[in-house]
């Protein structure tokens, strides 16, 4: 489907997967940024070429198009916080997580200009979203959404230490069925080499909360990557070819968990 705003292929499977901090591009608003923001320091890197092997689980795959720094697609378009008390970025992020500037002086997007941004950008990708999820429902009975990200393993604005490897989210289960979350993060946890949490210090952003409504049949799950396992995290943010096939084949592994669950079964034991 061709849109300026993201890139979406439909797939025949219960599966969904978002891929909403991809984008790159900075369009006109590029001007108006530092030289630091223009680097896109903060992107989730690469995902689209990792995730290669979606077409082969006939996975539905949407695509954001544009930088975060535009606007934050998987933020509450209100400017409501998803970590009340904690530190976090913007709908329109004014700092990157290093905390350095993002605009110059002046050029900080206004009321005006966030609330432009949200109709020309975020509601695209929100409306495809929703439209896909009621597509695969009215195929399958159900739908699955996978919220793929990845970030820096080392970012003390938003937690010390190194991060996991695999920081599995479901909004501390209310985002998907319990017995779902549980093949999934088994599947992380067999992986052996890569460390795993389930609802850590990512539980899942706006996205996984807003659209896992397992009463509804649609359960959703985040999947906040370490960039430390497939790619260099410092610019020019170089792909490592030799590396990522070895992170690829789990993330695909809790994806063919993910399928293999089945809402009867879950029905079944729920009502046994």
């Amino acid at each position: 489907m061709l849109s300026t705003v993201y890139s979406l292929t439909r797939g025949h499977s219960p599966l969904i997967v978002s891929m909403p901090h991809s984008g790159e591009a900075l369009g006109r608003f590029g001007a108006r940024m530092t030289d630091a923001a223009r680097q896109i320091p903060d992107t989730d890197w690469h995902l689209p070429r990792l995730y290669d092997f979606l077409p082969e689980l006939a996975a539905t795959v949407l695509v954001a198009n544009y930088s975060r720094y535009v606007i934050d697609l998987n933020r509450d378009p209100s400017g409501k916080s998803l970590y009340p008390g904690q530190n976090v970025t913007e709908l329109c992020p004014t700092t990157t997580f290093a905390e350095e500037p993002v605009y110059r002086g002046g050029e900080i997007p206004d009321t005006s200009d966030v609330g432009a941004r949200v109709k020309t950008y975020w509601q695209p990708y929100h409306t495809a979203l929703a439209a896909e999820i009621e597509r695969v429902k009215a195929m399958h009975g159900y739908a699955l959404v996978w919220d793929a990200h990845s970030i820096r393993s080392h970012v003390p604005r938003f937690f010390d230490g190194r991060l996991p490897d695999f920081n599995l989210g479901t909004s501390d289960g209310a985002s998907c069925d319990e017995g779902l979350a549980k093949q999934v993060y088994a599947a992380a946890k067999e992986t052996g080499g890569f460390t795993s949490v389930l609802n850590g210090r990512f539980k899942g952003g706006y996205i996984t909360r807003r659209y896992g409504r397992p009463a509804e049949d649609v359960h959703a799950v985040q999947l906040e990557l370490s960039q430390a396992t497939y790619m260099e995290e410092s610019y020019p943010f170089v792909y490592r070819e030799s590396a990522a096939p070895k992170v690829a084949a789990p993330i695909r592994r809790m994806m063919e968990a993910m399928l293999a669950w089945r809402p009867e079964v879950a029905r079944f034991r729920s009502s046994a």
